[in-house]
C-alpha cells in the first residue's frame, strides 16, 4: 500500500483579495504560510517519511512544501537529494484574461452563471485560458510518465503532491476517484491535504 497526500498551497495574497491567479506567480499570505505550518504539525500524527515529491513551478506550492517538510525536519535531505521535482504541468489552471480580477466584480459583470461556468464547468474555457478538461490533459500525461512510475517504484512508499485547486481536481479525476461529472463536488481549502491510498491498482481516499 502506497500513501499519497495532495494538498493544495496555503492562502495566497490573491486568494486574500479574492483574485483569480492562474498561473501568475504570487507569494504566501500571512495566513496561507500559518496553514501550511499547520499543515505540517498535522502531517507529525501520521507518522510518513515522504520519499518523493512533486508540486508546480508556482512559488506558493512550492513555498507550502517546503514548510511542511521543514516542519517534519525532512526538507533537507529530500531537496539535497533531487526528490522534490517542480513541473509546470501541475500548475493552476491559466485563467487567461481574467487573471488578476477580482472575482466579485468579474461576475458583476459577466454575470454570475458565466462566471459560475468558467470557475466549475469541464470544458468552459474563460477567454485565452484554459478549462479544467485542458487542464486534465496536461495532468494526464505527466501523472503517466513521471508520477505514476515514481509511485510504482518500490522505494517510494509515501509521496507528497503540493499543487493548487485545479490541478489536483485533475488528479482526483485521473486517478478515477472522481469524474468529470461529479468533480464540482470537491472543494479543496487551502492547507487541508487529501489522504490517498494505491493499493491493487486503484486509488482511494482514506
Amino acid at each position: 500500500m502506497k500513501n499519497i497526500l495532495l494538498i493544495r498551497h496555503g492562502e495566497s495574497k490573491w486568494n486574500k483579495l479574492n483574485l483569480f491567479t492562474g498561473f501568475k506567480n504570487v507569494e504566501l499570505s500571512e495566513q496561507g504560510i500559518e496553514e501550511a505550518n499547520n499543515a505540517g504539525k498535522n502531517f507529525k500524527n501520521l507518522n510518513l517519511s515522504f520519499d518523493i515529491v512533486f508540486t508546480s513551478e508556482l512559488k506558493r506550492a512550492q513555498d507550502t512544501a517546503k514548510i511542511i517538510l521543514e516542519n517534519l525536519e525532512q526538507w533537507n535531505h529530500l531537496n539535497s537529494e533531487s526528490k522534490v521535482i517542480k513541473n509546470i504541468n501541475l500548475n493552476e489552471r491559466d485563467y487567461g484574461d481574467l487573471t488578476g480580477l477580482n472575482k466579485k466584480e468579474t461576475a458583476e459583470k459577466f454575470g454570475d452563471e458565466q462566471v459560475h461556468k468558467w470557475r466549475r464547468g469541464y470544458s468552459d474555457k474563460p477567454p485565452n485560458g484554459e478549462s479544467l478538461e485542458d487542464v486534465v490533459n496536461r495532468v494526464k500525461i505527466y501523472f503517466e510518465n513521471e508520477i505514476m512510475p515514481a509511485i510504482n517504484r518500490s522505494e517510494n512508499n509515501n509521496i507528497l503532491i503540493a499543487a493548487h485547486g485545479n490541478s489536483l481536481r485533475a488528479l482526483l479525476i485521473v486517478m478515477k476517484i472522481y469524474s468529470s461529472d461529479n468533480i464540482n463536488t470537491v472543494e479543496l481549502s487551502t492547507g487541508i491535504p487529501i489522504h490517498i491510498l494505491f493499493e491493487n491498482e486503484t486509488f482511494s481516499i482514506k
